[in-house]
């Protein structure tokens, strides 16, 4: 009898962003087939690293045939996908988000695991999410499709993720049990912001390392320079002389807002990489030691993206808002590493051996039908 030939596991990353999810996935051997995402800005980011095609269109316009299509057969068949959690987040403190055009797109991804019903689903958001009634309906969707399905809030630095961040992971599977990971490093062996980021080059505000594009850091008005000099790491503005305060923070309702202008601290994993993270006024994002702001690198490197992760075309600007938006937006690679190690575990479990698939060597053209060039690789 011959033997059975091994497994292969191939995936298709919704809202897959500059490919942070799917870079992960790739890490743990899957094959990632497809990237979709209807901000344009993802192609280039998305083809150049994790080199597969890029669908720049809705997910609400994604046709379950066109989903179908992106899979091979025979493989095992993964869909991913974070949908965007603005409306969950815990930064909109109490703001009605029911009405916002981004509540349904959850329900769009129930939409196409019912059409296709691809054998393993993955889903990575917000905690707040899980008590929503969308995510509810999503899970008993899930269900009534025959999935196991598990679910769990998870801390990032026990993952590997020199960050402090909180992200709700979602596994289904159609071939039996399946668990979400759970993070193995405890708090002795976090990954602390100076092993991350202490060996880049040094820069000032508003300056650019000539090596890297990236490492970028935005220029500081006067007094927030003043500012970032009477900051200590891990200090609040409270330490500050009266007249360098900002207005709102005399009050006593802006008493409670301490984790803005300030530094991180060089020993423990950094704070949430949001969207504004290039932004000192914006949170706990000022440099433990520089002067400024932390850069779209280190931002993108606390995130745990590899120091030369491409997420601009060599002949396009480095914007700061776009660029944070889309590196603040990103799941974290390391967290989807763990989840696509997961996921192999148990396909071999069902199914035996399975074939980890190497990273491609070439860039697909753009779906625009104009390929970017990939830094001369």
């Amino acid at each position: 009898m011959a033997p059975r030939r091994p497994t292969t596991i191939s995936a298709v990353d919704l809202f897959c962003g500059v490919g942070g999810l799917s870079y992960g996935l790739q890490e743990a051997g899957l094959d990632v087939v497809a990237g979709v995402d209807l901000d344009g800005s993802c192609d280039y980011p998305f083809r150049a690293n994790i080199r597969a095609p890029f669908h720049k269109k809705d997910v609400c316009d994604l046709k379950v045939d066109e989903l179908v299509a992106m899979w091979p057969k025979g493989s095992v068949r993964v869909l991913g996908g974070c949908a965007p959690c603005q409306p969950f987040s815990s930064y909109r403190r109490g703001v009605d988000t029911s009405r916002e055009a981004q509540w349904p797109l959850v329900d769009e991804m129930r939409r196409l695991v019912e059409g296709a019903k691809p054998e393993v689903v993955t889903m990575e958001n917000v905690p707040r999410i899980i008590s929503t009634s969308i995510f509810k309906s999503f899970v008993d969707c899930l269900k009534e499709l025959g999935y196991f399905v598990d679910f769990k809030s998870c801390h990032c630095p026990t993952y590997g993720i020199p960050q402090h961040r909180r992200r709700l992971v979602l596994v289904a599977s159609l071939l039996g049990e399946i668990r979400v990971p759970k993070g193995t490093v405890g708090p002795e062996g976090y990954t602390t912001v100076e092993q991350s980021i202490r060996k880049l080059a040094p820069i000032g505000h508003g300056q650019v390392d000539p090596t890297d594009r990236l490492h970028k850091s935005r220029t500081l008005t006067e007094v927030n320079q003043k500012r970032i000099r009477a900051s200590k790491p891990g200090g609040t503005w409270e330490e500050w002389d009266e007249d360098l305060r900002a207005p709102c923070h005399r009050k006593s309702s802006g008493s409670t807002f301490r984790n803005v202008y300030a530094r991180m601290v060089w020993d423990e994993p950094s704070p949430t990489i949001t969207t504004l993270s290039y932004n000192y006024g914006a949170g706990r994002f000022g440099h433990p030691e520089q002067d400024r702001a932390i850069s779209l690198r280190e931002a993108a490197i606390l995130q745990s993206f590899p120091p030369g992760y491409e997420f601009v075309a060599p002949e396009d600007p480095v914007q700061f808002a776009p660029l944070g938006r889309l590196i603040g937006n990103a799941v974290p690679p390391k967290l989807a590493e763990a989840v696509g190690e997961a996921i192999v575990e148990h396909v071999e479990a069902v199914k035996g051996r399975v074939r980890r698939v190497p990273r491609r060597t070439t860039v697909p053209p753009s779906s625009t039908g104009t390929p970017h060039p990939a830094s001369g690789r």
